[in-house]
């Protein structure tokens, strides 16, 4: 059986070393940065992108989730900028809050930065690792990407709903500035290695030019399959 989580996108942060450009909305081969990542809505169940009402536009380039749960759940941590945990513990509030849809929250939660102009490939890799775990009774907390050098990619992760909930809970009002490591501390995860480059992200202008040549080389003039 393939888990079917629900996403959280974080949109948010101040784009610094791209000159204060607002990252959601910086196209990589011809597309925005956050409708690339948002190619992986189908695979979830609920959708939340946590960032500023400007971002909305950004999501246009995006497709229709082909299920009945396809409308975009928009959330923004308080203060704005708070970082990822911040923005985190938004999403879950908003999909507590969200009574549009009647199916319960996922058991499992995917979250991606939006500054992944794979992040689709990425969601799919995630998803499959998850769903090979349960399918054996494997009881970790979940699977985030490791690169080559052995870093962890937290923001290209797919976690237990309840573990992720009650890291957000132990951290109480210290969830803005803190860091993911601190988030996910008592979790027990498995890091899987990123063998081509799913989880590469996006910060400079030189990181935007080495993407788009990525892109336009292996997908000309296509969206990344959301299957």
């Amino acid at each position: 059986m393939t888990v079917q989580p629900d996403l959280i996108v974080l949109a948010g942060g101040r784009g610094t070393r791209l000159g204060g450009a607002f990252k959601p909305a910086v196209e990589v081969a011809g597309r925005t940065l956050l409708s690339r990542v948002l190619d992986a809505r189908p695979l979830a169940r609920h959708t939340v992108v946590v960032g500023p009402p400007i971002a909305r536009a950004a999501a246009t380039q995006a497709p229709t989730a082909p299920t009945p749960n396809s409308a975009i759940i928009w959330a923004l941590e308080d203060p704005p900028f708070g970082g990822p945990v911040a923005g985190i513990a938004a999403a879950l509030a908003a999909l507590d809050a969200d009574t549009a849809n009647p199916e319960k929250p996922a058991d499992w939660l995917l979250v991606l930065a939006c500054d992944l102009p794979r992040g689709a490939d990425a969601a799919r890799l995630l998803v499959a690792a998850v769903s090979g775990l349960e399918s054996i009774g494997d009881q970790r907390d979940g699977v985030h990407l490791n690169d080559y050098n052995g870093h962890a990619q937290w923001l290209a992760g797919i976690y237990r709903a309840t573990a992720l909930r009650a890291a957000v809970d132990r951290l109480g009002d210290h969830v803005t500035g803190a860091s993911m490591r601190a988030l996910l501390a008592d979790l027990n995860l498995n890091g899987l290695l990123d063998e081509f480059g799913a989880g590469i992200d996006v910060d400079t202008w030189q990181d935007v030019e080495r993407s788009s040549a990525r892109l336009t080389e292996t997908q000309p003039d296509q969206r990344s399959d959301p299957q």
